[in-house]
C-alpha cells in the first residue's frame, strides 16, 4: 500500500509502552491467511473473492467478517472458522518476520521500553509465531483473541494489554499503538492511544487517515519511537 509521504512527521513524544499489531506489522501472513480461507471457503462451497476481497479478510476478528463479508450465520460463520484453523494452523509459523522489525524490537528492548503484543489473531497462536520466530523475548505481554471470540475486538484486546502491561507496573497512558489497518487505529484511539501506522502491512491509503503517523521503512519507525 501507499501512503502519503511522511517525511513531515516527527516524533513529538516519549512513549511509555509500544503496542504492536501482528499480521501486517510484525509477520508477512497475508498470503498465508488468504491461502487458507480460499481453501476452507472453497470445501464449504462459499464463493471465493478475488485477491482484493481475500485480503480485505486480513486484521479484523475472523468470525465477524465472515458473518459480515461472505454472508454468513453464526453457527456457519463457527463451522467455517474452526475450519480455517485447522487449515491455517498447519502455515502459520512459516510467515516471515519483515525485514528490520527485528531489529527494532531490539532497540525498544535495549531501551527498556515496554512492548506488547496486540493482535486479533488467537491468543495461543500468536504466542506460538512469536517463540517460532525468536521475537517473543522482547515482549513485556502478548495479548490475543480468545478461542471462543468473546475477546475478539481491537478495541477490547488493546484495553487488556493496557491492563496487563498495568499489571505489570506499566503506566501505558503514553503508549502507541503500531498496526497497518484502520482497525488498528479504530482500536487504540477507543483507548486513548495513538496509533503509526506501516506502509509494508495490508492496509490501504483511505485507512491512513486517523493515524498519528505512516511509515514506509522500519528506519522512520525507530525515529517515530525514538530508538
Amino acid at each position: 500500500m501507499t501512503f502519503a509521504p511522511p517525511e513531515t512527521q516527527t516524533p513529538v513524544a516519549t512513549w511509555s509502552a509500544v503496542l504492536f499489531d501482528l499480521d501486517g506489522t510484525l509477520v508477512d501472513s497475508g498470503h498465508d491467511i488468504t491461502a487458507a480461507l480460499a481453501t476452507t471457503f472453497a470445501e464449504f462451497g462459499i464463493p471465493i473473492p478475488d485477491a482484493a476481497g481475500l485480503r480485505a479478510y486480513v486484521g479484523p476478528p475472523l468470525l465477524d467478517s465472515l458473518m459480515r463479508m461472505a454472508g454468513l450465520n453464526e453457527p456457519d460463520a463457527w463451522k467455517v472458522l474452526t475450519r480455517y484453523r485447522e487449515i491455517y494452523g498447519a502455515a502459520a509459523l512459516k510467515s516471515p518476520v519483515f525485514p528490520g522489525v527485528l531489529g527494532v524490537l531490539k532497540r525498544l528492548h535495549d531501551a527498556r521500553v515496554p512492548v506488547a503484543l496486540a493482535t486479533s489473531k488467537p491468543e495461543a497462536l500468536a504466542e506460538a509465531i512469536l517463540r517460532h520466530r525468536d521475537l517473543l523475548p522482547y515482549f513485556t505481554v502478548v495479548t490475543g483473541a480468545s478461542e471462543d471470540e468473546t475477546l475478539s475486538k481491537k478495541a477490547d484486546i488493546v484495553a487488556e494489554a493496557m491492563r496487563r502491561l498495568r499489571a505489570r507496573g506499566i503506566d501505558p497512558t503514553d503508549a502507541v499503538m503500531i498496526g497497518d489497518r484502520a482497525y488498528d487505529t479504530d482500536g487504540a484511539r477507543a483507548n486513548g492511544l495513538p496509533t503509526v501506522l506501516v506502509e509494508w502491512g495490508y492496509g490501504s491509503p483511505a485507512e491512513a487517515r486517523e493515524a498519528y503517523a505512516v511509515v514506509h521503512s522500519v528506519e522512520q519507525l525507530a525515529r517515530i519511537l525514538k530508538v
